[in-house]
């Protein structure tokens, strides 16, 4: 969870979920008494979806977006426009949403159509 990259998540991947009807959870804000490592895997498993930036090209998240694909997890890769030509050889052959940080609410937009177009709308509930 780089400090640096904060506002990625919370000005753009947040709020794209959660304008396409979905709740956002990222492990380091949610309560729990487990290893984090096993908090990880239970919420790939619970989730319907995963949302990885691969800046900094991070083992761990590597190793997230692996188990989320053994998972058949949809993953929606994103990564900073810097890193396009450092991406490693297993990544490359997916489709990734660059961005540039000057320009994040394009992210926004871009996540958001992402979602809709390969998971859905998911409405929420009402209750008569």
């Amino acid at each position: 969870f780089d400090e640096s990259m904060k506002n990625v998540y919370d000005d753009c991947i947040r709020p794209a979920i959660v304008d396409c009807g979905f709740e956002a959870l990222r492990v380091d804000e949610v309560l729990h008494n487990d290893k984090i490592d096993d908090k990880i895997i239970a919420l790939i498993k619970e989730s319907r979806f995963l949302v990885a930036d691969i800046t900094g090209h991070r083992p761990n998240v590597y190793y997230e977006v692996g188990f989320a694909h053994g998972q058949g997890k949809q993953v929606i890769m994103v990564c900073s426009e810097e890193e396009k030509n450092n991406l490693h050889f297993d990544i490359r052959q997916y489709n990734c949403i660059f961005y540039n940080h000057s320009k994040l609410d394009k992210l926004k937009n871009d996540i958001e159509y992402r979602i809709r177009a390969s998971i859905g709308f998911n409405p929420p509930k009402t209750f008569v």
